[in-house]
């Protein structure tokens, strides 16, 4: 049976959504805005993706950047790795590209962070180069269409849909035929109660037709997720506090962070924290009190963090290795860019030294005057 190239071009044409990504043809903003939906949904990526085109308009100017201000704009998104590799990438389309991203698939795919889906996504977006573009919705539209029934965790049913789409996408319209089956999937062909009543494929759908939608697409069960306890502390030298930047290389690489880790054994959260902080600064430190619990999920593993407010003890507080640290105050710390889990205890950190600063306040209030 021939494939409704028509029907599906007409239905995207009328009902896709006006995205800012898709009032332009501009390489670099195509690429930008595929990095960012990797794993993030579109409302989110709006206001980020705005922003960084504001900031960084052309791959040129993201070159030029230093990664902590490119990271503190990308904070919150998540998948840290993903802008990493995109500012590594433009410095090398300036380096070795003159400034123009490659516009082939072969020289693309040369650059870090760049796999087959965003050199599909992004080539036929901005330039209509006929490569079909596989992520989650068009493998959930196509297997419900064709009645694929293998695992989609497969590499091989990934292949499969690719190789059997390639005869179909058309040349002169590329960006539109993946955008098409993307948009399908997100508005139309959805996981759950999918509308198949406003699909513009369903007569050609076998999993419509034979009433087996909720059977597609067949995935097996994910591993079980492992949580991890951990402890961070807080240490606190007067009206500063310290803080430690992570290598570039690796989970969370370039952002800034406070000494911890993952307990061990049978440790107490105490005596992780403890532990951690003689291996990471040499020096020991002294527990004031728990700040409090946070939770976080992280797309292969959870945490329960327990944060700590500290002190030095004698010796000083430096990193064992060399990576920049610094005490900073209070309201110096949305300069810096932190992972999310962080987050979720800087209101309560803020608190702390917001009743600290009263307390100052209440008690030179209450001082006699010197006569």
């Amino acid at each position: 049976m021939k494939f409704p190239v028509k029907q599906l071009l007409e239905w995207y044409r009328r009902s896709k959504r006006d995205l800012p990504w898709r009032r332009t043809k501009d390489i670099y903003a195509v690429w930008l805005s595929e990095v960012m939906l990797q794993q993030t949904q579109v409302t989110t990526v709006i206001p980020y993706y705005q922003r960084f085109l504001e900031r960084f308009p052309t791959v040129g100017s993201l070159a030029r950047a230093a990664e902590q201000d490119v990271l503190k704009l990308w904070e919150g998104l998540g998948y840290y790795s993903r802008i990493r590799n995109m500012h590594r990438a433009a410095k090398l389309v300036v380096a070795q590209h003159n400034g123009k991203v490659p516009g082939t698939a072969e020289a693309f795919r040369e650059l870090p962070g760049v796999g087959p889906y965003i050199v599909a996504a992004v080539l036929s977006i901005a330039l209509d180069i006929p490569i079909p573009a596989v992520d989650g919705n068009v493998m959930r539209v196509y297997t419900r269409l064709k009645g694929i029934g293998d695992d989609i965790r497969k590499t091989l049913v990934r292949s499969r849909i690719s190789r059997e789409l390639q005869h179909i996408i058309p040349a002169n319209a590329a960006g539109d035929f993946n955008q098409a089956f993307m948009e399908l999937g997100a508005l139309v062909c959805t996981p759950k109660t999918p509308r198949c009543s406003a699909c513009p494929l369903k007569e050609n759908c076998t999993a419509f037709t034979t009433g087996t939608v909720d059977r597609y697409p067949f995935k097996s069960p994910p591993a079980k997720v492992p949580e991890y306890k951990v402890s961070i502390g807080i240490i606190i030298k007067g009206d500063n506090f310290y803080i430690q930047k992570r290598p570039s290389k690796g989970h969370l690489g370039g952002l800034w962070e406070f000494p911890g880790g993952k307990s061990q054994g049978e440790e107490t959260p105490e005596e992780t924290l403890l532990r951690e902080c003689r291996e990471e600064l040499g020096s020991e430190i002294e527990i004031i009190k728990e700040l409090c619990t946070v939770r976080h999920a992280y797309s292969h593993f959870k945490i329960e963090m327990t944060v700590f407010l500290c002190r030095p003890a004698a010796e000083d507080v430096q990193p064992m290795e060399d990576h920049p640290c610094q005490w900073i105050a209070i309201n110096e710390l949305d300069a810096y860019p932190f992972p999310g889990a962080n987050h979720k205890f800087f209101p309560a950190l803020r608190d702390f030294f917001a009743e600290e600063n009263r307390k100052r306040q209440n008690t030179c209030i209450t001082q006699p005057d010197d006569l």
